[in-house]
This record gives C-alpha cells, structure tokens and sequence, in this order.
C-alpha cells in the first residue's frame, strides 16, 4: 500500500523514547506523525489533513491529555477520530474519566509493540465499521431524514421573509460552508450536518421587530443593539437539542457566527478559538455570501472585492487559519454561486437546500 493510501496515526507524548518506540512500531503499516505538546497535538489535527487515530499519553506539561481528548471531541470537525490514551496512569477513576471524555481504549505503559498494533489494528477497523453502519442507517431513513430537514429548511426561510434575504442566500452559503468543512478534514456525516445547520444561522431574526429588520437606512445605536440580540434569540429558539445533533450544531451555528476572532463580534465577545470552529466556518461563508449578493440596499460586490476583504478580516473578524483554504475552494463556491444566482431561482430550487451536493 502507498504512503498516500495508509491511514495515519498521531503520536502524542512528551517522552522522546516513547515517541520513538511507537513510531517504530507503527511505521510499518500506518504513516505516524508525532507531537510531544499537547497544545502541538491540536495543531495538527486543525491543520486540515487530520489524523485517523490517535495516541495521547496523558502526563504531559501544559496541556495534559485529558484537556486535548476534550477539546477534540467537543468540536464537530474533530470528535470522530478515535483516541487512545497511552499511559502509565491507569487508576480506576482516570480510565473511567478518559472514557467519559471519548476515548475508545487504554493502553499500559510500558508499551508492548504487539499490544500496541492489536489495538491499533482493532480500533481503526471497527472505526471503519462504524462508518460502514453508518452509510447504511443513514440510507435506510433517508425519507425520514429528509422529511426532518423540508421542515428544518422551512424553519430557516420563516427569518427570511421578515428580512431583505432570499431563500438562495442560506442555500448557497450552506454549500460554501460544507466545502469548507470538508477542506479542513470535517467527516463526510458532520460535514453534511453543517450543510443542514447552517440555514439556521438567523432563525433568531423572527424576533426582531419589522421596523428595525426592514429599516432602509443605518440602525442607530438603540436598534443596533436590538439587533444584535438574534443571536442569543435563535440559540433559544432552538433550544434543548436533547439527541439531535443537528439542531446542537443549528443552535451553535445561530450563537456564535457573529462572533470575531479578535473578541469584537457578538453576543459573547468570544476570541479566537473559543468561538466554536463551526461558527467560524459559516460567519465566512456567510459573509462572502452577503457581500457578492445584491439587496435592495447594496449592489453585489466583485468577488475580487470580496476576496480581499476576507484577507484584510483573517486575523481581526475571521479564523486566520480559515481564510487559506476557503480561497483554495473558491472554484467550488463560485459554481454554486452561479448555479444558484438569483436571476435563475425557481421556487423548487429555492425549498431544495441539499441539492447539487457536488
């Protein structure tokens, strides 16, 4: 099997010599890249070509393992890559701790290789067993699934018609946020969720009066700040999501794709990689979106114009790290800005938000 065919594990460990022996015994049939940092660790598994296992010893300065374990599995684009914790703490409550966080395993140290490659070799294929049961309950109730979402997408549409947006704005920066997802390693499934999410991001605009939604002019300060509540209005509209995730991510989308990575958006004047990386996703995609789009107020910008003003935003308004492979796709969102352009909607087109899922 080629390099670019072999699954890849991430080794985390602070212990040089640990690394060392991993590495050795899993570069045989796994491409293995290394960290010895927690903080390390999360880089590389944001950084867009994530891993399909990983490691993680527990012990390490700075972050410890328990702390990277829950950050990956809080957030959507990272929480279905299967964790191992190595590690010579093994106390009862620690494995039920590690467990409880989403860990699939522990293993002992000292390491034994043939253990390691068992477990490795196990888990990687009940992973991919998962994925396989997966496809198929998601094929049996597609009718069902795709009854839940008409009525999602109609939720989504109720904002629009109180608002200067159409139906085609949440279709297009949906897919945008999609291509997105899926360019920074999101899974398939959870990348689809976000397509189905994103429609919601101003649900909370129900809420605002018309005299402010539909101002022609700028909103003073006052209408301002009433605006600025459907944020925190669609997050409650949304509620209790109990076990669906979509309506989880719809109500973390709706939350926080205000929010700017400098600490200036809102409601919660969140920074940097506190804002929910599925929030930083669509507040691009919706931007780009909003500005290369006419309104009744504003004619659409280039989209060179656009592009810019992500580049000036990467740092202050978005994701730095976002920005990058946004404009790699922009080929692929260009398409579905064409392909859903305002002049040539139709009222089929405009209910059909997973369409043309290319």
């Amino acid at each position: 099997m080629t390099d670019a065919h072999r699954q890849t594990i991430l080794v985390v460990d602070d212990a040089p010599a640990n690394i060392d022996l991993l590495v050795n015994t899993l570069k045989g049939d796994y491409n293995v890249k290394a960290a010895t940092r927690g903080e390390r660790a999360l880089q590389i598994v944001r950084s867009g070509d994530p891993p399909d296992m990983i490691l993680l010893d527990i012990m390490m300065p700075g972050m410890d393992g328990f702390e990277v374990c829950r950050q990956l599995k809080e957030d959507f684009t990272t929480r279905h890559i299967p964790v191992i914790f190595i590690t010579a703490k093994i106390g009862i409550e620690d494995e039920i701790r590690g467990l409880d966080l989403g860990a699939v395993d522990y293993i002992t140290k000292p390491i034994s290789p043939p253990v390691v490659q068992a477990r490795v070799h196990t888990h990687l294929a009940l992973y991919d067993q998962n994925r396989v049961l997966d496809q198929r309950v998601k094929e049996q109730t597609a009718r069902l699934h795709e009854t839940r979402l008409r009525i999602i997408q109609r939720l989504g549409r109720a904002a629009e018609y109180k608002d200067n947006e159409t139906g085609l704005h949440v279709i297009r920066m949906s897919h945008y946020s999609r291509f997105l997802g899926e360019a920074i390693g999101m899974s398939d499934a959870e990348a689809e969720l976000l397509l189905n999410a994103a429609p919601m991001h101003d649900i909370g605009k129900i809420g605002i009066p018309d005299r402010i939604l539909q101002k022609p002019g700028k909103l003073d300060a006052e209408e301002w700040a009433i605006m600025q509540t459907h944020s925190q209005i669609g997050a409650d509209i949304l509620g209790d999501a109990g076990d669906s995730d979509l309506l989880e991510m719809a109500r973390i989308v709706a939350l926080t794709h205000h929010e700017k990575w400098d600490g200036s958006g809102y409601p919660n004047g969140l920074v940097g990689e506190d804002i929910p990386r599925v929030g930083r996703i669509v507040a691009i995609a919706d931007v780009f979106d909003a500005l290369t789009s006419e309104r009744p107020y504003k004619k659409a910008w280039p989209v060179e114009r656009a592009v810019a003003l992500l580049q000036e935003g990467a740092g202050s308004h978005f994701d730095p790290k976002l920005v990058p492979p946004f404009l790699e796709i922009l080929p692929r969102v260009l398409e579905i800005k064409d392909h859903y352009a305002e002049e040539t909607a139709s009222n089929e087109t405009v209910a059909t938000v997973t369409s043309a899922q290319s």
